[in-house]
């Protein structure tokens, strides 16, 4: 389907599919006399997803079941603003039901489109004064919820010192906890101290698998899960910000819990962020460019080199990081200029003459002193795209500062990589040209096999993440940060999702002398037409498939044990011969190649050492 055909299906299907959604209503009369909805059931659009709220006693709780068990139990909504508070005491007065589907094309992404169906409730609530929405989405699988609070002249200058959200269980859960770009350490939900980022993945290694996510966070704090009160049980804390403020109309980011009964399954619903975030426009721009790039070292020779290596290998961009203007945290440090010995606009037109883009770093400390001015300079030198770097995305005004500055980056022709503790919310859907972040415990870190097999169903399912690869050549092997294999280091090309890929992050390129180890590198691409996670167990393995045009590309990846399973090839399609190239680790610590036949329903077999991986190309060579 054309990407024509898709927007118009955006833009006409929402519009006009308004069916009715709700299972159950249950009104009662408060004492004086008025009607009030007390118990409201919203199911998703294929009734395998429930969503139950009660105000019976006048508090807001809520409730989710699964398949018809239940996931988590009577749960506490609301939050405190100006010293009233939302949720207790509570009428809710009204409610407006609907049913939404749409589907677009999104070719930044895992899949060349996206379907976004689900059904809605808005609750008009009011707690003692302050009136507000309670806004409900239940999708297959997911629920999600907001608060809104609609202008009222006495909380038009708001402070919410507190939210009420909270996450009572069914069950005793692990929780993967981290924090920014730490490690993973699984732990009990009743053991958890301090805090652990959203988004958090929770299992009981059975049959349940849990995802706790935020959207369309643009102007609020970086809340975080702790310890609950109940057993088994989390809840909302701002740990960056002691008051959000608030003017006229608010609405807070969204609260999503996603459940699967497969640890792959939870893959679902990378996208939902993206669901859930309004576009500014439903076309994206023809300008953005994905692509992979390698970083130079901070000179016109290195640059140069760099730009002829990104040719040669289908590279996309040339990153010069921190250093190229000075010291990065020096206050008299000057984006707007650069070191000698580095002639960055010759770079940039040797670049273009090339079709390879400069992206250009630039500190937190820069970029607040000089944005407005840099815009329309590194227009004029002609620099591809920016990476913003130790920005805070922790703190209101942090994030409120970054969203402004990406949309004008972005509104100017830049494509954007942001850099450090942000985490994705879904704001490319907004913002297309934001094509990735870090937020994420990268290669330069030395993560081990169980963090690169943990993050494919923890961080990833929040969006994109450049993981920075390291991979090593002839002059160096980056001992002190690689600790899984080379052929690992390929899968993980594929397996991790980001439009922007940072492919050689220290390595010099006349250093990568052996093509045969990189040639991989080469060939995949950074976006995808269609994905599929074959197999996979948090912290243990992972498989996954995705096609980009007519070709396939596999990512399997073991983590601290060794992996002998097997996968069949069912995506292929049928009456097609196909000949796969299979990247793996020699016995030497290299990389071994060998090309076998393939065809749809082929049984695929894994036999792969802890710490190693696989990386295959699958492309049609005939047919049956």
């Amino acid at each position: 389907m054309s990407q024509t055909k898709l927007r118009m299906i955006r833009s006409i299907i929402v519009v006009l599919v308004l069916l009715p959604c709700i299972l159950c209503e249950v009104q009662a009369q408060t004492k004086t006399g008025q009607s009030a909805i007390t118990h409201v059931i919203l199911l998703s659009p294929d009734k395998q997803t429930r969503f139950e709220l009660n105000s019976k006693a006048g508090t807001l709780f809520y409730r989710i079941f699964y398949h018809d068990g239940e996931i988590m139990n009577w749960s506490r909504l609301g939050f405190v603003v100006n010293g009233c508070t939302a949720g207790i005491h509570t009428l809710i007065t009204n409610r407006i039901a609907s049913t939404h589907k749409e589907r677009f094309a999104w070719r930044l992404g895992e899949n060349d489109s996206i379907t976004n169906y689900y059904h809605q409730l808005v609750m008009n609530c009011r707690s003692n004064d302050l009136h507000f929405n309670l806004i409900i989405r239940a999708f297959n699988g997911s629920i999600a919820f907001r608060y809104q609070i609609p202008f009222q002249s006495e909380f038009k200058n708001g402070r919410i010192t507190k939210e009420l959200t909270t996450f009572v269980f069914d069950r005793p859960l692990t929780i993967y906890q981290y924090n920014q770009e730490s490690v993973y350490t699984p732990m009990n939900v009743d053991s958890l101290k301090g805090s652990c980022d959203l988004p958090a993945t929770l299992t009981d290694y059975k049959k349940t698998y849990i995802y706790i996510g935020e959207a369309d966070n643009d102007n609020y704090t970086k809340a975080e899960l702790t310890k609950g009160i109940l057993d088994n049980s989390l809840q909302i804390s701002f740990m960056h910000d002691s008051v959000v403020q608030t003017s006229g109309s608010f609405e807070t980011p969204w609260r999503t819990i996603s459940i699967s009964n497969t640890a792959i399954g939870l893959h679902a619903y990378s996208d939902l962020n993206l669901r859930l975030v309004r576009p500014l426009t439903n076309a994206i721009p023809s300008w953005i460019r994905p692509g992979k790039l390698i970083r130079a070292q901070l000179n016109t020779e290195s640059g140069m080199r760099c730009v002829d290596f990104a040719a040669k290998h289908h590279f996309q961009y040339v990153l010069f990081d921190a250093g190229w203007y000075g010291k990065e945290f020096n206050s008299i440090s000057d984006p707007r200029t650069y070191i000698a010995g580095l002639d960055m606009p010759k770079i940039i037109q040797y670049g273009k003459s090339k079709h390879i883009g400069i992206i250009v770093y630039v500190n937190y400390v820069g970029l607040r002193k000089y944005l407005d001015q840099l815009v329309p300079l590194y227009k004029k030198w002609g620099v591809a795209g920016m990476k913003f770097g130790f920005v805070d995305g922790l703190t209101q005004d942090g994030i409120r500062w970054l969203v402004s500055a990406v949309k004008e980056a972005t509104d100017a022709g830049f494509i954007i990589d942001v850099h450090d503790n942000y985490k994705p919310t879904g704001l490319r859907s907004m913002y297309p040209a934001w094509l990735t972040q870090e937020g994420i415990r990268g290669d330069e870190h030395g993560p081990d096999a169980f963090h690169t097999t943990v993050l494919p169903f923890t961080r990833f399912l929040a969006g994109p993440a450049d993981f920075t690869f390291c991979y090593p050549n002839s002059k160096n092997s980056f001992n002190r940060n690689l600790k899984v294999s080379m052929a690992q280091q390929l899968a993980l090309s594929v397996i991790y999702f980001s439009p922007l890929q940072s492919m050689f992050w220290y390595g010099k390129p006349e250093d990568y002398t052996n093509e045969r180890e990189i040639e991989f590198f080469k060939y995949v691409p950074t976006v995808w037409d269609e994905s599929h996670y074959l197999k996979g167990e948090i912290g243990k393995y992972i498989s996954v498939a995705r096609r980009n045009g007519k070709v396939w590309f596999i990512g399997n990846a073991a983590g601290l044990q060794d992996w002998n399973d097997s996968i069949k090839l069912s995506f292929l399609s049928p009456g097609k011969i196909y000949q796969a190239v299979i990247y793996e680790d020699s016995a030497e610590g290299g990389i071994h190649k060998r090309i076998i036949e393939v065809q749809k329903g082929d049984i695929f077999l894994i036999h792969i050492k802890a710490k190693g991986g696989q990386a295959i190309i699958i492309t049609q060579i005939g047919e049956l």
